[in-house]
């Protein structure tokens, strides 16, 4: 069997469209992260902060930023990568601003959207709501992702594995997973699960727990 590259590579292409990116809309001002392959209901990709840390003395912590290879079927390079700046600009939020802390899509949330030329939707349409809960986006036509993301296929870049199909049961499978959403307290840890707009208080720390999903 042969391959056009190594699967490995796929991951090396995420970091080098991070690192593009990061130049082209961020002032190269993003700290690094792992860039991981997760297959997760309902999300498109997620931030989730300090999720690693370095195996040597300084314990040093890492954010991440998971893609869902199960959302690439059906959708172009440009769409995906739209996918992962917008994780970016949850990474920005997290180091540079303020994210609400429900997982809440706030206002300045919108705005660092708007900035990169994404614009956040409820719906993924013109018209959606630009803040809550559950938030997907639509690429601005001539903004900066749009620009940049041309420039950076322009120079050959291209994405080159999906997930495979799911098979015969496999619509009903991802139906029932998508009924349930991990929900985590970021106090304590504790988890729970839920419909994915449920609104959950831990139980211990009588805070708002927060929803792992990312449309």
């Amino acid at each position: 069997m042969s391959y056009d590259t190594k699967p490995i590579d796929e991951y090396a292409s995420f970091q080098r469209a991070f690192d593009f990116f990061n130049q082209a809309l961020f002032a190269g001002q993003l700290p690094h992260c792992l860039i991981t392959l997760q297959r997760k209901s309902n999300a498109r990709g997620y931030f989730w902060a300090s999720q690693f840390t370095a195996r040597s003395a300084s314990g040093q912590a890492t954010d991440e930023i998971a893609m869902n290879p199960e959302t690439f079927r059906g959708r172009t390079d440009t769409e995906i990568l739209s996918t992962l700046v917008h994780e970016m600009t949850h990474l920005q939020q997290h180091h540079f601003g303020k994210p609400s802390r429900n997982g809440y899509h706030n206002k300045a949330w919108a705005a660092l959207m708007l900035a990169v030329g994404l614009i956040p939707s409820a719906t993924g349409q013109p018209g959606g709501a630009q803040t809550g809960q559950n938030m997907t986006h639509y690429i601005e036509e001539s903004g900066a992702f749009a620009r940049a993301c041309a420039q950076l296929l322009a120079g050959g870049f291209q994405l080159r594995y999906q997930a495979a199909g799911r098979g015969i049961g496999g619509d009903a499978a991802a139906k029932k997973r998508a009924s349930k959403t991990k929900y985590t307290c970021e106090e304590c840890g504790q988890n729970a699960w839920a419909k994915p707009d449920a609104k959950l208080i831990c139980g211990e720390c009588h805070e708002m727990m927060i929803s792992e999903e990312e449309p």
